[in-house]
C-alpha cells in the first residue's frame, strides 16, 4: 500500500484524512471547500459542485474535500450527510491541523491533491449562496487549457468588496504589473505544478496560514511566473454583510499581508512599470448583483473616533497637505460632503506601506492605525459613486487604479 508521507516536517492532514486520501489513490480534480461555522449553507455547495464536476468532468476521477476549522455547530456533521453517490465523487470531511484559519485549511486541501497526483485544484468558499454548476466548469476549465491560476472574476454590486476596491486590486495592479480584478476573490483554480510551489514555501505556520493566505496565492503565482487568468462568475452572494460594518480584521490581515509581501518581493515590484490586461475567460454564469444598504454615518463615525486617538500619529505619517484634507473631513458637518481625494488615499496607502516596512516591531499596531482613514475612504465612495450604476462605478475603480500606477514612483521614493 502507497503511505501518504509526512509532508514538510508538518502537516495540516489528521491521521483519519490521511488514511481515506490513501486508501483513495489518486484524483484527477480535487474540489476543496474550507469550511468553518457554515452548517446553513455548506450542503449547498456541496451539491453544486458535485453537480457541476458530472456534468462537466463526468470523465475525470474528483474529490469534495471538505476541510473544517473546528466548527462547533452542526456544519461537518450537515456536509457528511450530504448524498453525492449517485454523482460517483468521492468526498472527505476533516478537521483541519494547524493555525487556524483559512490558510491552513487550504494547505490540507493542497496535500491531499499533491498526494493524489490532481491534475486540477479548485477552492470555494463555504457560505456561498450564488454558486452554480458553471461556475466549477470556469474555474477548472482553464486548467486544463494550460493555465496554472484561474482568478474569480465575478458582476459586484459598486459597494461590495471594499477592500479589493480601495487596496488590493490597486496594488496587485500597480506593484506586480497585472490587472486581477478580485485578488483576494476566495474561489480559485490551480494547477498540479502551482500547488506543488505552494506547499514548497515556508509560511504555513506564519499569519498567511489565517487569512491573509488568497492574497498571497495570488501575488506567489504573478511573481513566480506562472500563467494567469480570469473566470467570468456571476454575482458572489453569500452570509450578508454591510461593508459599513466593522472589517477591522479582514482588513489586518489582508493589508498586513499585502505589506508583508512587499518587503519580501521588492526585488520584482520595484522593477515594474505599468499594467498588462489578464485574459478573462468564459461566459457570465449565475444570479446578478443586488444592491444592498451601507451605513455611511457608521463609517464617518469609526473614523472621527480613530481622529481623536491617532491624529498624532496621522500626523507624523502623512503628507502634510493630507492631514489637512483629514482635518477637514473630521470637521465636516454634513455627510454629502464627504469627499477624500484619490491622490491623498494613494499617498496614504504608499506612506502606510512604508512606514509598516521601516517600523521595526508592533507592525500590526501601525495598520490598525489606518484602519479608521479606510474607513474614511468608503465613506466618500459612496458619495462619489452613489449616483452611479455598476458599471459606471467600475469604470471609476480602474480610474482609481491608474491613479496608483502613475504615482508608483512616490511610492519608490519613499521606500529608498
Amino acid at each position: 500500500m502507497i503511505v501518504l508521507p509526512r509532508a514538510r516536517f508538518s502537516t495540516a492532514l489528521r491521521d483519519d484524512a490521511r488514511k481515506k486520501i490513501e486508501n483513495l489513490g489518486y484524483a484527477d480534480i480535487v474540489v476543496g471547500i474550507p469550511a468553518y461555522y457554515s452548517q446553513f449553507t455548506i450542503s449547498h455547495v456541496i451539491e453544486e459542485v458535485a453537480k457541476g464536476l458530472e456534468k462537466y468532468f463526468g470523465d475525470k476521477k474528483c474529490l469534495i474535500f471538505v476541510s473544517d476549522g473546528g466548527s462547533t455547530d452542526d456544519t461537518r456533521e450537515v456536509a457528511q450527510e450530504v448524498d453525492i453517490s449517485r454523482y460517483n465523487i468521492e468526498k472527505i470531511v476533516t478537521i483541519y491541523r494547524g493555525i487556524p484559519g483559512k490558510g491552513s485549511a487550504l494547505r490540507a486541501v493542497f496535500e491531499a491533491a499533491e498526494f493524489l497526483r490532481a491534475e486540477a485544484v479548485a477552492t470555494f468558499d463555504s457560505d456561498l449562496r450564488s454558486i452554480t454548476p458553471e461556475w466549477v466548469k470556469n474555474i477548472i476549465e482553464p486548467i486544463y487549457k494550460g493555465y496554472d491560476y484561474v482568478s474569480p472574476y465575478y458582476k459586484r454590486y459598486k459597494f461590495d468588496g471594499t477592500i479589493t476596491n480601495t487596496i488590493a486590486y490597486n496594488l496587485t495592479r500597480a506593484l506586480y504589473g497585472y490587472r486581477i480584478r478580485q485578488p483576494i476573490g476566495g474561489d480559485f483554480g490551480m494547477s498540479r505544478k502551482l500547488i506543488k510551489d505552494y506547499l514548497d514555501k515556508d509560511v504555513w505556520e506564519s499569519d498567511v496560514a489565517k487569512f491573509g493566505i488568497d492574497i498571497w496565492m495570488t501575488t506567489t503565482a504573478i511573481v513566480d511566473g506562472y500563467k494567469i487568468c480570469q473566470a467570468r462568475l456571476g454575482a458572489k452572494i453569500h452570509q450578508e454583510k454591510d461593508p459599513g460594518k466593522d472589517l477591522s480584521h479582514m482588513y489586518r490581515e489582508v493589508v498586513g499581508t499585502i505589506f508583508k509581501l512587499m518587503e519580501e518581493y521588492e526585488h520584482f515590484w520595484k522593477k515594474i512599470r505599468g499594467s498588462q490586461d489578464v485574459p478573462i475567460i468564459g461566459e457570465y454564469v449565475g444570479a446578478e448583483p443586488e444592491p444592498f444598504e451601507i451605513d455611511q454615518e457608521g463609517l464617518i463615525d469609526y473614523f472621527k473616533i480613530g481622529y481623536n486617538n491617532f491624529a498624532g500619529v496621522w500626523r507624523s505619517i502623512l503628507e502634510p497637505e493630507d492631514f489637512k484634507v483629514i482635518e477637514r473631513l473630521f470637521m465636516e458637518e454634513k455627510t454629502e460632503d464627504f469627499i477624500m481625494p484619490i491622490e491623498t488615499w494613494v499617498r496614504i496607502v504608499y506612506r502606510y506601506a512604508d512606514y509598516f516596512h521601516t517600523t521595526p516591531r508592533q507592525k500590526f499596531k501601525v495598520l490598525d492605525t489606518m484602519i479608521p482613514l479606510y474607513n474614511a475612504r468608503v465613506a466618500s465612495l459612496v458619495n462619489e459613486l452613489k449616483d452611479k450604476s455598476d458599471e459606471e462605478a467600475e469604470e471609476y475603480y480602474n480610474r482609481q487604479a491608474e491613479i496608483f500606477e502613475n504615482m508608483k514612483d512616490y511610492l519608490l521614493k519613499l521606500w529608498d
